[in-house]
């Protein structure tokens, strides 16, 4: 039996009269770039997540991008964010010409650690971009006390936590804004790249608008108010995110389910130094079901010779990418990040799991 990291192709099968219908009425209507599929979705988002405004973007590295650059972030700030995500969280405060400050990570959440943030900020720090790493909120109150303690802007990288939720309050809406992705792996998946910001910030989602959109007015696109960029969703995008959005808490809950029974299965598995564990009050969408492990590069070649797919999130902490080695960062600052990219693995889950399949993954783990 091969089991995929995710199966794409059952998603769409499941709802495969409705994606097709959706792709179809775009075709007709000619209805590619923006238009009203675009106006349409981004009008259900917001409703769906109870904010003001979804401004949509061609992806989630832009999303973090625009909002970076319409909050005025540039040449000589600092943000701070985590040490273990993707380089979208930190590429994009180099783009704005600002220092990435990196800040080490939980024992058991993966995600930022609020109790090393204040040593990290200096007179230059403008922002904190806290990434809800894997599905599972950051600690995100602590976070934004220290935000308002020290008047600094607080961005939500919701890009792997669409709808999870911290003391009942949806991620992205702590912040000024929060970023998604909708590339096709994530929870929501478009079938191609696809982004959005959110904001209850009337001002700055207008700006964030009109920068995506080349700059242009939003009544006149041949008057450009600023300088923008070209970052738009497209109306395929939008009509297929249309037709998955109502289908996003069913989905949730059979991830959830599957992350249920792996932990089940796989609980006393001498292999495993550590299953995921769901902070206090919150919701877990497990977008990643990422476990520690023992040998880990071996245990992954083991898996994959018996047909299970995995992944590592992420091979190397930011703080000691290439890119970031003018930093100068040691092992020693980023203790817990460093130990974690040596043991994390990232095992299959999706909607359509079968049970199955679900034990054929633990069984193979045990006879590592």
């Amino acid at each position: 039996m091969k089991i995929p990291f995710v199966d794409l192709h059952a998603q769409y099968l499941s709802i495969k009269e409705d994606i097709d219908q959706a792709i179809a009425t775009v075709i007709a209507e000619s209805a590619y770039i923006r238009g009203r599929f675009v106006a349409e979705f981004e009008k259900k988002y917001a409703e769906t997540y109870g904010v003001k405004h979804c401004v949509s973007c061609a992806d989630g590295t832009s999303a973090i991008y625009i909002v970076l650059k319409m909050l005025g972030i540039g040449p000589g700030d600092e943000v701070i964010t985590t040490a273990n995500t993707w380089i979208a969280s930190s590429e994009t405060v180099t783009q704005c010409g600002a220092r990435p400050v990196f800040v080490d990570v939980e024992e058991d959440f993966y995600n930022i650690d609020a109790d090393k943030i204040v040593a990290k900020i200096t007179p230059r720090t403008k922002a904190i971009i806290a990434v809800h790493l894997l599905g599972q909120p950051a600690q995100i109150d602590k976070i934004k006390a220290i935000c308002d303690v020290h008047n600094l802007l607080l961005i939500e990288d919701c890009a792997q936590a669409h709808f999870a939720t911290y003391n009942g309050q949806r991620v992205g809406t702590f912040g000024v804004a929060g970023t998604f992705s909708f590339y096709p792996g994530k929870n929501l998946g478009a079938y191609g790249d696809a982004g959005a910001i959110i904001t209850n910030d009337d001002e700055l989602a207008k700006r964030c608008k009109i920068f995506a959109s080349h700059g242009a007015s939003p009544v006149n696109k041949h008057d450009h108010v600023m300088e923008g960029i070209n970052s738009r969703m497209d109306g395929l995008q939008a009509a297929i995110l249309l037709a998955k959005l109502p289908h996003i808490g069913d989905w949730t809950q059979k991830r959830q389910a599957v992350a249920k029974r792996y932990n089940e299965l796989l609980q006393g598995n001498p292999h495993i130094l550590s299953l995921p564990v769901v902070r206090e009050n919150a919701s877990h969408v497990y977008h990643v079901y990422s476990v520690r492990v023992k040998n880990r590069d071996k245990m992954q070649a083991h898996l994959n010779a018996n047909g299970v797919a995995t992944s590592i999130h992420y091979p190397t902490p930011l703080p000691f990418l290439q890119a970031y080695r003018y930093q100068e960062n040691e092992p020693a600052d980023f203790p817990i990040a460093w130990r974690n990219h040596k043991e994390m693995l990232s095992l299959p889950i999706f909607p359509e799991m079968t049970d199955e399949q679900i034990q054929r993954v633990a069984q193979v783990l045990s006879e590592a």
